[in-house]
């Protein structure tokens, strides 16, 4: 099933850091492609340094759940420590869309609750997949549209 990824990181080397998490998920997955790399500025949270975003699509048969754990796993070893709602954070890598899953578990919610107002999720998806539809809200090249630049 493919599954949609965004990663994020602004503390430590977030280059290295982003190319370590691909890596982890180039290993552990049918990986498929990679956008650029985009600085963004932090959204909500405390005062922090920029992000460098990026988002992969893979393909997994994974049960959903376990696809969530395995990227929190990665994270955990990379030193991701849950400290701060969206505070600063050495690796982010969010379940974007999975499928066709609908999910509003406690532990997942499918699609992303927030992909849909996120640029930094949009953007550089819309680059590897323009066609994309965010199950939930429709095509991501109408909703880059109406977003704030």
């Amino acid at each position: 099933m493919k599954a949609v990824i965004a990663l994020g990181a602004n503390i430590g080397n977030p280059k290295e850091n982003l190319d370590i998490a691909v890596a982890l998920l180039k290993e552990a997955t049918n990986f498929q492609s990679l956008s650029s790399y985009y600085s963004t500025a932090p959204v909500g949270g405390p005062e922090q340094p920029d992000y460098l975003n990026a988002v992969c699509i893979v393909e997994s048969e994974l049960p959903a759940t376990d696809l969530l754990s395995l990227l929190h796993g990665i994270e955990k070893s990379m030193g991701r420590e849950r400290i701060e709602h969206w505070g600063p954070r050495t690796i982010d890598l969010d379940l974007i869309q999975y499928g066709s899953l609908l999910s509003k578990s406690e532990e997942l919610e499918l699609p992303h609750p927030r992909a849909h107002e996120r640029r930094f999720v949009l953007e550089p998806w819309f680059e590897i997949e323009p066609d994309a539809i965010l199950l939930t809200h429709g095509k991501i090249s109408q909703l880059l549209e109406q977003l704030p630049k």
